[in-house]
């Protein structure tokens, strides 16, 4: 019996290592992406993403054909309700992903950052208005501390965060609209980049007439560069995926403020993005309610 449950105990040990590795390597890739995307910001953002739309759709074709789940992404078209939220959510991620490769390469990676901290809380408020889940007094307090941020900054700097919460609001509501559809994210990453596919092909090879828009006539290092899009779309997702089936819901939060930490050490200390005093309090008071949201969901789960 002793044996028994030792085993068990191992399996499960090396079940939540194999998990952490591939949520680290997750966050890590989407934390360093910024840097990807700095080294090829001369390539204006709509056609990267439509690079990455169109790589990244190539890329998933193989691996479904590889992992022989094609008839789930078949059985999602026999579904309209799920083709038009698909659909919708295929528009708010590509609209996220031009709006975050446009500001990283106008030196607004702070903001950026920013956005990506915020979203675990715009998570939370739209958790309690569609789905009916209901906020504990800490959270409130921790909703509260990220309004205060962002009313510090509007008030003292006169400027509205557009950036950071469009990104954090685009980001959130995808994931609200997918976590309603029965469908695996691998399925339906592939079903949006299907969708969006000859839109960014005919953008690319029809429309787009600038310096690097021409594939053919581009060096094989710069092609090499922008097919990489596909793939630092797609890997950190199926990481991503591969972690939560391992992890606690909990501890994958922990990790998810892995990459907004890069993006902000890499405005500070590499691209030498300006941070006044009224930016490091308003980043201090989200911060903070991300500290105590984490206390809380972590004192919770324990309690549970």
């Amino acid at each position: 019996m002793l044996n028994t449950h030792l085993c068990f105990l191992l399996v499960a040990m090396k079940s939540s290592t194999q998990g952490m590795l591939y949520a680290l390597t997750a966050f890590l890739i989407w934390g360093i992406a910024p840097l990807y995307f700095k080294h090829i910001g001369f390539v204006p953002a709509e056609e990267i993403v439509t690079h990455r739309i169109i790589w990244s759709c190539l890329f998933l074709v193989l691996l479904v054909w590889w992992t022989k789940t094609g008839r789930q992404v078949l059985d999602v078209f026999h579904h309209p309700r799920y083709l038009a939220l698909l659909m919708l959510t295929a528009v708010l991620i590509a609209g996220n992903w031009l709006l975050f490769i446009w500001a990283i390469n106008h030196d607004h990676m702070l903001e950026s950052s920013l956005g990506y901290f915020i979203n675990p809380l715009l998570n939370i408020l739209l958790g309690m208005l569609f789905l009916g889940e209901t906020l504990r007094r800490w959270q409130w307090l921790a909703v509260a501390l990220a309004v205060s941020g962002v009313m510090l900054q509007i008030i003292t700097l006169g400027v509205f965060p557009w950036i950071a919460l469009s990104l954090a609001s685009s980001f959130a509501v995808y994931g609200l609209i997918r976590k309603k559809i029965a469908v695996d994210s691998l399925t339906g990453l592939l079903v949006e980049t299907v969708m969006l596919t000859p839109l960014a092909a005919w953008y690319l090879f029809f429309h787009a007439d600038t310096a690097t828009s021409h594939l053919s006539q581009n060096p094989l290092a710069l092609n090499l560069w922008l097919l990489a899009a596909g793939i630092i779309t797609t890997v950190p997702l199926l990481c991503f995926t591969a972690g939560a089936k391992r992890l606690r819901l909990s501890t994958i939060g922990f990790f998810q403020y892995l990459g907004p930490s890069l993006m902000f050490i890499f405005a500070i200390t590499l691209y030498h993005e300006p941070i006044v005093w009224q930016k490091w309090l308003t980043f201090a008071l989200i911060w903070s309610a991300l500290g105590l949201f984490s206390w809380d969901a972590l004192r919770h789960n324990r309690q549970n």
